[in-house]
């Protein structure tokens, strides 16, 4: 695009702040002779490609594409094949939110890679690549910075920084750049602007972000709603979305995963729910939360035509609103017996528990005894503390049991190197 511009700004500014092929480059921090060689991240199971490094990306190997379909493609160009470490990508966010944080007035976590912050007072160009060297210098992750006067423009500026700065810096700021950015930007990569809505404006002439923040707004209205009518206010400058810094309390909590190989075997099913079911108890623990229904599902694999098809689904509700790891488990698990029928092979299964409120609005119950509801917080309690501090399940219930059959497939995972005591890096001197 060829875009230049660099200058002071006294008004409040919002910058995105994207880490570059995420997953990708946090396989590298800690493996540094895969820079500028091609990396990929695949699925639960090794399915899908869900992350690229950009050499990846220039062999033509796109998202979401099944990992056996590229078999060929990854032997040819030595292309370094890795299963997901969650456990290792989550502790190198919180590292770099916790940069981020430090450096601005505000911020928004918007997803384990991105975060919008408030921009600190000053030189913004010098802001940005400073903050840049200083994530790229602490942990390693690469980022791009966007900044604008609103979310939607920032997102815009971000691709900019992405794709045509050498830096990874871009300011949105000028009216006459903005005009051009613009004009340069399809309806389908605004943010915000859904597939459908894409091709309603489409289907009106309304193809580019300019053409869009021409339309009476009267219109916007009443075809993309008053959500439609915020994003075009955001194109134009006026800011409708604020940084959201409040911890949200997520109103549904799921836990699902393709088993790593189909089976009917009850009892590999009841370790894979009663785990399910203690993941969603330490996330309800981690909000500060607790949930009045449980729900068990678990299904075939469609795809398999020569097998019998079945998906099993019910939704159990709780006398007493909780996040206890033992009642949580012991409900799932009724649950499971009601659905699960031997004569079919289960490819997945899950646990959702919904209905959720915060913990200190939890009305206690009359047939239940406060002292043991006391007592298995504490216990739950404990399970985190030891948990979080020596790995996950080092302690767990004995209906998660130790047959590691049903968990999911992950031939390429990598050492946990900042979570794990065993893989922490040595050096040998």
């Amino acid at each position: 695009m060829g875009y230049h511009n660099t200058y002071n700004s006294q008004s409040q500014m919002i910058a995105l702040v994207d880490c570059n092929n995420f997953y990708a480059s946090c396989e590298r921090v800690f493996r540094p002779e895969l820079e500028k060689k091609p990396v990929v991240v695949l699925s639960n199971n090794d399915g899908c490609v869900i992350a690229r490094s950009n050499e990846a990306k220039k062999i033509g190997i796109k998202m979401g594409e099944p990992a056996y379909k590229r078999k060929e493609e990854f032997k040819k160009y030595n292309v370094n094949v890795f299963s997901t470490n969650f456990a290792l990508y989550g502790d190198m966010s919180s590292r770099v939110m916790s940069i981020l944080k430090k450096n601005s007035k505000d911020i928004e976590i918007y997803s384990i890679d991105e975060a919008f912050l408030d921009c600190q007072d000053g030189d913004l160009d010098k802001y940005a690549k400073t903050l840049s060297k200083k994530v790229k210098k602490w942990t390693g992750i690469p980022v791009c910075v966007g900044i604008a006067e609103t979310k939607v423009l920032a997102k815009l500026a971000n691709q900019i920084a992405k794709k045509h700065t050498k830096s990874g810096v871009f300011i949105l700021q000028k009216k006459e750049i903005i005009k051009k950015v613009l004009q340069k930007t399809a309806v389908e990569d605004i943010w915000g602007i859904g597939t459908r809505s894409a091709m309603l404006l489409n289907s009106y002439g309304i193809n580019t972000a300019y053409q869009l923040i021409c339309i009476d707004e009267s219109w916007i209205r009443k075809k993309l709603s008053i959500v439609g009518l915020r994003i075009v206010h955001e194109l134009k400058g006026i800011a409708c979305l604020p940084l959201e810094n409040k911890k949200q309390i997520k109103k549904n909590i799921c836990t699902s995963r393709s088993l790593g190989k189909p089976t009917s075997d009850y009892n590999q099913l009841s370790q894979a729910v009663s785990t399910f079911a203690a993941r969603c108890s330490e996330k309800l623990r981690k909000q500060e939360s607790a949930t009045t229904e449980i729900r068990v599902f678990l299904y075939t694999n469609p795809f398999n035509t020569k097998q019998k098809q079945y998906y099993g689904n019910i939704a159990l509700k709780l006398s007493q609103a909780t996040n206890d790891n033992q009642t949580l488990i012991k409900e799932a698990l009724r649950g499971l017996k009601i659905i699960y029928k031997k004569e079919y092979i289960y490819k997945k299964a899950g646990v959702i528990v919904s209905k959720i409120i915060p913990k200190n609005q939890v009305q206690l119950n009359l047939f239940e005894d406060a002292k043991n509801t006391g007592k298995y917080q504490k216990i739950s309690n404990v399970f985190d503390v030891i948990n979080n501090n020596m790995g996950k399940d080092t302690i767990k219930i004995a209906t998660q049991g130790f047959d590691s059959s049903w968990k999911m497939k992950q031939e390429q995972l990598s050492p946990s190197y900042t979570t794990r005591i065993e893989d922490i890096l040595t050096v040998k001197i």
